[in-house]
């Protein structure tokens, strides 16, 4: 505990020193910071009435809702995907909707059709489910490709056309889509730049002994019920605060660094993985690395981005944007592998 403050006096130091070129208050960033994301520890322990453990999946969760970002949650069943999403509803007096993706699913079930009303003799808009603040895609992967890129073009423009009218979507939109990595019959995979829209890929762990004793208390006897905290306008507000944390240029040359590694290893010492990667992160990985770690800042109530951010978060933004190749396969090395190596190699400002 000790060493964390003293990082983080030795960090607050070095952003002082740095700001002192950029005309950055940072005592005053700060103090405005922890004003503002004095609801992030009430919207975790209402989150935490429901969901025992998986506190990184409630982080991730905050993260993407403040940075304007989707998630793709993945994991086995019965790790509370859909209930965790469900509660980070009810915490928010926003609107939520669930599509349950299927084989037979069409893309009108999900963004909506023209309807003839017999009564005005025209077509009138009936609007489908994607018009809501929450929207849940569960297991995405079980959809059609029609299905999915309806899905998809309505979280990159955050509009949809039905007929001749184009309709905005809710503000907040947070897409949050689950799959299950073990069944793969009858599923139909993301292909890779459908993937990339997602701006975090959360992979879910099994619950603690210990953690999983209170989940079978709580189901017995019934889960308690969150309290809606926050309203949309707090989120609006709170994003906009999200984007005033100081990101020094040394963070943005790291981050920058972080991906071009997953492009071109050999430059940084990692000349082994050139034959295992097809592919590395696009620019949008470095914007959403960015965003994220300064959500992530925000979220432990600091008003400046430290190394420490952009590591914590790095595995859920890349993990799906580096491609692996059949030689990686082979060896069963993983993209977590990749970012470790990556991270442990790319000096650190």
């Amino acid at each position: 505990m000790e060493e964390e403050t003293k990082m983080d006096a030795q960090n607050t130091a070095s952003v002082n020193t740095n700001t002192n070129t950029s005309n950055v208050d940072i005592n005053a960033l700060n103090q405005k910071i922890q004003k503002e994301s004095a609801f992030v520890d009430i919207l975790t322990l209402e989150m935490e009435k429901v969901i025992i453990g998986q506190k990184q999946m409630t982080e991730r969760l905050l993260i993407g809702l403040l940075s304007n970002g989707h998630i793709l949650l993945e994991g086995v069943p019965g790790l509370a995907k859909t209930l965790a999403i469900n509660t980070l509803a009810k915490t928010v007096d926003a609107k939520f909707s669930r599509v349950q993706f299927t084989p037979d699913l069409l893309p009108a079930d999900v963004v909506g059709t023209m309807i003839y009303n017999q009564k005005q003799e025209a077509f009138t808009v009936k609007k489908g489910p994607i018009f809501a603040n929450f929207v849940l895609a569960d297991e995405i992967n079980r959809a059609p490709a029609k299905v999915q890129s309806a899905l998809l073009e309505a979280m990159q423009e955050r509009q949809i056309t039905i007929g001749e009218e184009t309709f905005k979507l809710p503000e907040p939109f947070l897409v949050l889509a689950t799959q299950n990595p073990v069944e793969q019959e009858g599923t139909y995979p993301l292909p890779e730049a459908q993937v990339d829209r997602f701006m975090l890929k959360v992979v879910l762990d099994y619950p603690t002994k210990d953690e999983e004793k209170v989940i079978i208390r709580n189901s017995i006897n019934g889960f308690p019920t969150p309290n809606c905290v926050l309203k949309p306008e707090d989120i609006t507000r709170a994003r906009a605060v999200v984007k005033e944390v100081y990101m020094d240029e040394k963070i943005e040359q790291y981050i920058v660094d972080i991906v071009d590694a997953t492009r071109n290893p050999e430059n940084y010492n990692l000349a082994e993985y050139k034959n295992l990667i097809t592919f590395g992160g696009s620019p949008r990985a470095s914007i959403n690395l960015a965003l994220a770690s300064k959500s992530y800042a925000f979220i432990k109530r600091r008003g400046y981005v430290i190394p420490e951010d952009v590591r914590a978060i790095c595995h859920d933004v890349l993990r799906h944007r580096i491609g692996l190749s059949y030689e990686a396969e082979a060896e069963d090395i993983t993209s977590e592998e990749i970012i470790n190596g990556i991270l442990n190699n790319v000096e650190i400002p």
